[in-house]
């Protein structure tokens, strides 16, 4: 049995040495390594992304529209950015917008933020919205407004000022060419506040 372990041992003792002979391990010097094709790519892709990245914000950007009626509609942005997922759409830093309406005084329109749709131009407006038409005003923090829909629908802590009352809702929706106003509140048991100026 003693025999057996010696001949095996023999066995391993010969092999190892011939293995490695024939077969030497390869020794990395990784400070001199070269990127393989696949680093390549990567770094190329990176890149890429890169300078995209930085084309996709434009400073002091306009745009325009006009429906069949001969409404016109500007929107002027401090800074605008394309979303990368969706480019139709362009998010806008301090907003200004104007509506010029063909048979009625014009609808202006301020806010922090926007969101524009440059196929049908619907634009969201964001954070400290201001609307001005005629002696009225009115303030909240969003505005969905629409040419395909003809409407503004302006939400979130609403107050509307004229030269008499001070309003206070949930929801105004503001037809553009009727000047018609729908006003109320989220919840029914809820009364829009008015008081005299």
């Amino acid at each position: 049995m003693k025999k057996k372990y010696i001949y095996v041992s023999i066995f391993f003792l010969i092999l190892i040495p011939l293995l490695i002979y024939l077969y030497p391990p390869k020794i990395i010097n990784t400070s001199h390594v070269e990127p393989t094709n696949n680093e390549n790519n990567i770094q190329k892709i990176d890149e890429e992304e890169i300078v995209a990245s930085s084309s996709n914000t434009m400073d002091q950007v306009s745009y325009s529209s006009r429906d069949l009626k001969g409404n016109e509609y500007f929107v002027f942005a401090d800074k605008g950015e394309i979303d990368f997922s969706n480019r139709e759409i362009i998010y806008l830093t301090n907003v200004r917008a104007l509506i010029n309406l063909k048979n009625s005084k014009n609808i202006e329109i301020k806010s922090d933020y926007g969101k524009y749709n440059s196929t049908n131009f619907d634009t969201i407006f964001s954070k400290n919205v201001i609307v001005t038409y005629l002696d009225n005003k009115i303030t909240s923090e969003y505005l969905d407004f629409s040419i395909e829909r003809n409407s503004m629908i302006i939400s979130k802590k609403v107050i509307f000022k004229n030269l008499e009352n001070i309003l206070k809702s949930d929801v105004i929706e503001i037809d553009i060419d009727t000047k018609d106003a729908n006003i109320f509140m989220y919840n029914n048991n809820k009364k829009v506040n008015i008081k005299k100026n």
